[in-house]
């Protein structure tokens, strides 16, 4: 059974019980400025969780694709990645734990044909806010019972870092208005041999590698308040998430995540064309295999490597690619890019289309890490070398804030610095890192306040802004120009389309004056239900058309503009109370971008 195959059976199985299939939200989040990168299935759904009527229903699944920073640091074990597609299907204020359970564990057991005598779950055990999940517990044992096992070797509780889920993480990291709530987790058992030094005794959390979480169905019925209390939402939701590479793992029965039938192939072409072999070198190549993959999906998302957000972790993950490569003797990347591409082409078609961009960015960053590292030596050689007499011979011992500038000017990672032969205090290094952090932190915080994708006010004033602002940008320049992407936040709306010339004063004029005369006639906004068909008879636009399947959602701002979008907006435009165009930038490939202000 091949990855493509555990696809198909998991979309047909939630088909054929009332959901409805909704499109792979693209990598790079639109309209959310808390968060660099797609992380889960849920996330372009918060507002849907929240109470929002849903385009397709109050069933639905899919499959999304998704890649978590946080883990770039454990890459390199056989079960952590930073790029997966995750499995999901949600129940909006419809079924709830009675339906969700036993579906997963059928799916589990009759579609993918794993053995119940594998499986073991958690559920959460409770906290002053929330109540022990007894009936998740209640539900998992009559299913054990039903295929003869014993549940109490079956079931077992954790607190809130193990079985509750927010993007926040645990409740006291989440901010007000987030919603989450208790889990209940399925593990696979690969029958591993316990190795006592990760405690006493196995459980489905050690770590030992006995035991892989292989599917999450949160129970997403809390939302946080302002004075830390939780309160219950108006609807109950079912969030499941299960990665699809650790299913196949399963399925597979391999321990090891990277020998399975997704990655071998891909493993096999780092090995072909480096000097080592996955016996010996195992933690390079899977690092190699993961960051390579997670950067081509990024890359073919139009990311472009570069010293700020989503281009930083680009940039971070190939440049600790390449380091890795070379150390093993590898000097081309292009057949390793063909490897990822070809196993993932049938899942992501746009990787063949944009197969000649992201080998160019590839290639051009490979060319700009070998010059940081030329760099990187004249510096040190120029600053050491003067105080040896003359050439540096052997292991230089170099000053901490040397080495936190060989990081943070010329972008070289820890592990970078001491292979190029230079040594230092890591305990000092480590607190210059930290001052940083907390000047990054302070300078960022209000742009990741909230955690979730942000609906305060300011916000949702930008997010109509831009409706008007794309109108008006049709009827100066034309009915071929369209929006090609936006990210809004409290300080600012940046509006992305294509047009290949710079806006002169007078157009931009007129389109802060069109958006201005629309705000003082207080036209009303609502939204309408219809099917995708007579949306378009009705010409609606929308970013990224081909998204929306079957009934979708369109708002409608007077008879002035009427847009494909999820929401949330003003009720009138008088709200908005003035609009002004702060600046125009040309970002390349016929492609302007507006960054503007309402309010």
């Amino acid at each position: 059974m091949t990855a493509k195959d555990i696809i198909e059976k998991y979309i047909s199985f939630f088909e054929k019980r009332g959901h409805k299939r909704i499109p792979n939200a693209s990598l790079v989040p639109e309209n959310d400025p808390t968060t660099l990168f797609t992380s889960s299935g849920m996330q372009p759904l918060v507002p849907y969780l929240l109470g929002e009527p849903h385009p397709s229903g109050k069933r639905l699944v899919n499959v999304q694709n998704s890649f978590r920073a946080q883990d770039i640091d454990e890459i390199g074990d056989n079960r952590h990645t930073t790029f997966f597609r995750m499995l999901g299907n949600w129940s909006l204020d419809d079924y709830f734990k009675k339906e969700q359970l036993p579906w997963f564990f059928e799916l589990l057991t009759k579609e993918l044909g794993l053995s119940p005598k594998k499986l073991y779950v958690t559920v959460f055990e409770g906290n002053k806010d929330v109540p022990k999940d007894s009936e998740s517990a209640n539900i998992w044992k009559e299913i054990f019972e039903s295929v003869g096992l014993d549940p109490k070797e079956r079931i077992s509780y954790y607190g809130v870092d193990k079985n509750w889920w927010s993007r926040a993480g645990v409740p006291e990291n989440m901010p007000a208005n987030e919603p989450g709530g208790p889990d209940s987790e399925v593990f696979y058992d690969f029958g591993t041999p316990h190795d006592k030094k990760f405690g006493e005794k196995c459980h489905p959390n050690c770590n030992c590698g006995r035991f892989l979480e292989i599917g999450n169905s949160v129970f997403m019925e809390y939302q946080k308040q302002k004075d830390g209390s939780f309160k219950k939402l108006p609807q109950k939701n079912v969030d499941f998430g299960g990665g699809l590479e650790r299913l196949l793992a399963a399925v597979e029965n391999k321990s090891d995540m990277f020998q399975t039938s997704l990655f071998s192939p891909i493993i096999k072409a780092i090995g072909q064309h480096t000097d080592a072999t996955y016996k010996n070198h195992s933690k390079q190549i899977r690092i190699i295999a993961d960051h390579f993959i997670a950067g081509i999906l990024i890359a073919s998302n139009g990311v472009s490597p570069s010293n700020k957000e989503q281009g930083y972790i680009l940039r971070r993950l190939l440049r600790r690619g390449f380091e890795n490569l070379h150390n093993l003797g590898g000097n081309n990347i292009v057949p390793i890019v063909e490897s990822i591409i070809d196993q993932y082409k049938e899942t992501d078609p746009n990787l063949v289309k944009n197969f000649e961009k992201v080998k160019y960015t590839i290639l051009e960053e490979e060319k700009a890490y070998l010059e940081t590292l030329e760099n990187a030596k004249s510096f040190i050689r120029k600053k050491y070398g003067t105080r040896v007499g003359g050439e540096l011979k052997g292991v230089v011992e170099i000053s901490a804030q040397d080495a936190f500038q060989l990081y943070s000017t010329h972008g070289l990672f820890p592990t970078q610095i001491e292979n190029l032969g230079f040594i230092f205090d890591k305990q000092a290094f480590a607190q210059e890192m930290e001052k940083h952090q907390e000047l990054s932190r302070k300078g960022s915080g209000q742009k990741f306040k909230g955690g979730l994708a942000d609906h305060s006010e300011k916000t949702i004033m930008g997010h109509t802004a831009t409706h008007l602002m794309h109108q008006a940008i049709r009827d100066i320049l034309g009915n071929h120009v369209y929006q090609t992407g936006s990210n809004i936040t409290t300080k600012r709306i940046r509006f992305d389309f294509n047009y290949d010339k710079k806006l002169t004063d007078d157009e931009i004029k007129k389109v802060e004056d069109t958006v201005n005369e629309k705000i003082n006639e207080n036209l009303k906004v609502h939204f309408e239900m219809m099917p995708l068909k007579k949306a378009k008879e009705i010409g609606a636009i929308g970013l990224f058309d081909e998204k929306y399947q079957e009934n979708v959602k369109v708002y409608f701002i007077g008879d002035y503009s009427k847009e494909f979008c999820g929401g949330p907006h003003v009720d009138f435009t008088s709200k908005l109370k003035q609009f002004k165009i702060i600046k125009q930038d040309n970002i390349g490939k016929g492609q302007r971008r507006l960054y503007s202000i309402a309010g």
